[in-house]
């Protein structure tokens, strides 16, 4: 059925390919904004200049454009993806291989229209999606920070995506279903801290772009917004933000959302997997006020519906029993019989969105490779978790992560012995 309904997508977009795939050619450049004409003094300017690295830095731009190894900013990967592999331009202003030669109308066009220097339209594994939202000026701060840096000669790596996503004009249809333009628009019934949360999730932060469930064509509709779904070729599960009632960080207060973005850990669970580089090498450097901005904001996002129990095709009962014998051996000492681990050192399980996400993906993962959270200024030391992978079979990943899921005020599915499995094969990007 899966392929079935990949086939049929494939049809749709070939179909609205065809329709429109005369209306689209040569350099269709959007109308640049009245303040776009931008001089050299403009772009010279240190105070524009240190907007223009905050910006960059609460956007994470070095998190993709920085290679393993690598100068930052200056590209030389690729990025995974179920299409194929996408290479990660070099952003530094070399002028061969870099943005040397971008003028700020090519560099808005970019970020605002999803549309390159020439007009090419742009995969959205770069996620214009989302920095369609950035404002001219904050936009003209980042080109200035990213003109200020010294050039680095680094070639992207060759585009290596399957027919037909190796065609670019068949993002045509793909815009045309998932895109919508257009600057943040604040929202006059709300506080101002509440739309510079928005505007910072929304926008730069691109939050959506793994906290929402992807289709088969990699896109996202505008009702999982922030409702949490698995990263692509990552193999975590990122969860829904709402706090509200059903919601992945359901009970969870302003300051533990501060306190997660800020140091890596809180009362309420740590940042492991994705999320940990992300406080890494963008979170914490961001202020006190924005911090508080972004919590005030997914704090008002809504209650969600409870999910429909899927039944259970085994004995869960007994999978749980024989979970807490092992969680009594292997897992009690730090995290508590109770579950509620130990404030600043181990985390809690009971309560914990990791172990509770719809997936029970994170949590397997975490047994199996161990946890390792991000160094930050505020935890320059943090505890990690071992890896048990090769003390525990699949059976005996799958009881313990069952029980956890199912214990305490915990009431997810149990993790079968064959999704342990296909996890323990499965590498992490």
């Amino acid at each position: 059925m899966k392929w079935l309904r990949r086939c049929l997508l494939l049809i749709v977009v070939l179909v609205v390919l065809l329709l429109g795939w005369w209306f689209v050619g040569g350099d269709h450049r959007p109308t640049s904004p009245a303040k776009s004409a931008v001089t050299a003094a403009t772009l010279h300017d240190p105070a524009l200049i240190a907007r223009g690295e905050y910006l960059t830095t609460l956007g994470d731009c070095a998190g993709c454009h920085t290679a393993q190894g690598g100068a930052r900013l200056a590209g030389g990967r690729s990025l995974a993806t179920p299409f194929g592999n996408i290479p990660v331009p070099n952003i530094t202003p070399d002028r061969n291989t870099g943005l040397g030669d971008w003028s700020f109308e090519d560099f808005w066009q970019a970020l605002h229209v999803g549309k390159g220097r020439h007009g090419e339209l742009l995969y959205p594994a770069f996620s214009y999606t989302s920095y369609t939202k950035v404002t001219h000026d904050d936009a003209l701060a980042i080109f200035a920070y990213l003109q200020s840096l010294a050039p680095v000669h680094q070639p992207a790596p060759s585009l290596a995506l399957n027919f037909p996503y190796s065609v670019r004009k068949s993002l045509t249809a793909w815009r045309a279903l998932y895109f919508r333009e257009g600057v943040f628009k604040p929202d006059p019934a709300q506080s101002v801290q509440w739309n510079r949360g928005a505007y910072l999730v929304q926008g730069l932060g691109h939050c959506n772009e793994c906290h929402a469930a992807r289709d088969s064509l990699g896109g996202t509709s505008g009702d999982r917004h922030l409702t949490g779904g698995q990263i692509p070729m990552q193999n975590w599960y990122a969860p829904d933000l709402s706090t509200q009632q059903n919601g992945g960080l359901q009970g969870w207060s302003a300051q533990d959302i501060v306190d997660l973005l800020k140091t890596g850990r809180s009362a309420k669970g740590v940042a492991f997997g994705p999320m940990a580089d992300v406080v890494a090498t963008s979170t914490q450097h961001m202020s006190d006020d924005d911090l508080q901005a972004v919590a005030i904001y997914l704090q008002s996002l809504p209650p969600r519906m409870l999910p429909p129990e899927e039944p259970q095709l085994f004995n869960a009962r007994t999978i749980v029993q024989q979970g807490e014998k092992i969680y009594t051996q292997h897992c009690a000492d730090c995290h508590g019989k109770d579950g509620r681990g130990v404030a600043g050192a181990y985390p809690p399980l009971d309560g914990n969105s990791s172990v509770t996400e719809p997936t029970g993906l994170n949590a397997t993962r975490m047994v199996l490779l161990g946890g390792f959270a991000p160094v930050t200024a505020a935890n320059p030391r943090p505890y990690s978790m071992p890896p048990f992978a090769q003390q525990l079979s699949d059976s005996d990943v799958s009881a313990v992560v069952s029980y956890m899921r199912r214990s305490w005020t915990n009431n997810a599915s149990v993790v079968r012995p064959e999704d342990v499995s296909r996890y323990r094969h499965t590498p992490i990007d």
